[in-house]
């Protein structure tokens, strides 16, 4: 089954336990290979990704496309590393 990259884009994501990652704005395109590699989710669930942070998910995570995208993996949560604090 093939679909438009762009069809992809405002699609929430969700984990298989059910819980919204966020809403796709991006789609990353392997142009070599003509393959999406990744969906870029901006504003992430805060309970999922520390900070909110943007996250681009591996295409290959994805378990199904339709009015959601769903994964069949995803961390139970994601730290961010190597941010230093400034101390005063």
């Amino acid at each position: 089954m093939e679909i438009e990259a762009t069809a992809l884009i405002g699609l929430r994501v969700f984990t298989p336990n059910g819980i919204s990652l966020g809403d796709i704005s991006n789609v990353v395109i392997d142009m070599e290979e003509a393959n999406v590699n990744g969906l870029f989710v901006p504003d992430t669930n805060p309970v999922l990704v520390e900070g909110s942070k943007a996250v681009n998910v591996p295409y290959r995570w994805v378990q199904g496309v339709g009015d959601v995208i769903i994964l069949k993996h995803f961390p139970k949560r994601v730290s961010v590393k190597g941010e230093e604090k400034e101390e005063s």
